[in-house]
């Protein structure tokens, strides 16, 4: 059987601002995309150590923003309403337009076909086609509280996954806008959700107000194990492909990482940063972004030879 890896971890880039609430790694470039509290958007520059790009997108809360490399865009969702989307060479605006009727809490852009699934603490979820001129092309609607995050499934990505702080996840498909089946999961609020598959399994990982995180079989619909460790909210949930590993961040101010096969609690990190808000990888790298009330924190994971490539 293999044994885990000893990971180790190396602090590689310390940016401090105003609350960062997401982070987003750009696939090629060297950024990091950071959206803030205060309203503002950056693009901070790993490697040079230095701001890339910034804009102030508005007076709210950016609670969430991505990178849509090949239309070279950022899209961001705030506490307005609007969803904004610059082109993150020039940092023109290049649409803005108001989606929900309250807060926008997360985006997920979709791997393939140009779609954006917004959710918000107006209890709905919409799909947005960009080469429809943004236009909706589906509300899903069923949740009875506000909508934190959605995930595309990454086995069939014509459907996707939600949670909210009614306490439950709901599975969906795109072309319907009622959900497939609802998990009552948490006795308290769901903040963040993600997939993970492992020997072709396909799980679902949440955390929530209630200090754990849950992995759940998507087949049986059944918990398979609890992740206890934290000692606050659970604010984000990840799933490494490459590393094979989960990560898990809290308000406690902590990262803990854990073994994807045995559910082990393998390192606990600290952020330096306070509370921890958001996680966001790189992939086909050991690079992981933390968006913290006090900065952005970037980490090298790998094993305890020192080697940074995540294939030795």
């Amino acid at each position: 059987m293999e044994t885990p890896l000893e990971l180790q971890i190396e602090k590689e880039f310390i940016q401090k601002s105003d609350r960062v609430k997401s982070v987003d790694f750009h696939p090629t470039q060297p950024w990091v995309l950071a959206s803030l509290y205060s309203g503002t958007v950056c693009i901070w520059n790993y490697h040079s150590q230095t701001t890339e790009k910034s804009v102030k997108v508005t007076d709210s809360p950016v609670r969430t923003a991505k990178f849509v490399a090949r239309e070279h865009w950022i899209v961001c969702g705030s506490d307005d309403k609007f969803i904004r989307v610059f082109d993150y060479n020039t940092m023109a605006s290049v649409k803005e337009f108001e989606a929900h009727e309250d807060y926008i809490r997360s985006l997920a852009v979709h791997p393939t076909f140009p779609f954006v699934l917004t959710a918000s603490d107006d209890k709905l979820i919409k799909l947005w086609d960009w080469e429809k001129n943004w236009e909706c092309t589906q509300t899903f609607e069923g949740h009875s509280h506000y909508v934190m995050q959605s995930a595309f499934n990454p086995k069939d990505l014509n459907t996707f996954a939600s949670a909210s702080l009614d306490g439950t996840i709901q599975i969906w498909n795109m072309d319907s806008s009622a959900a497939k089946f609802t998990l009552d999961a948490h006795e308290k609020g769901i903040n963040c959700i993600d997939y993970f598959i492992t020997n072709d399994k396909v799980y679902l990982i949440t955390g929530s107000d209630d200090f754990t995180v849950k992995v759940w079989d998507y087949e049986t619909k059944t918990c398979v194990q609890i992740l206890e460790g934290h000692t606050n909210n659970v604010t984000a949930v990840c799933f490494h492909p490459e590393l094979r590993i989960i990560i898990t961040a809290s308000e406690d101010g902590t990262i803990l990482i854990w073994n994807a096969t045995t559910f082990r609690l393998q390192n606990t990190l600290s952020s330096g940063l306070e509370r921890v808000w958001s996680i966001g990888y790189k992939k086909g790298s050991n690079q992981v972004a933390f968006g913290c009330d006090n900065g952005t924190l970037i980490v090298k994971i790998g094993n305890s030879s020192g080697c940074d490539s995540v294939n030795c």
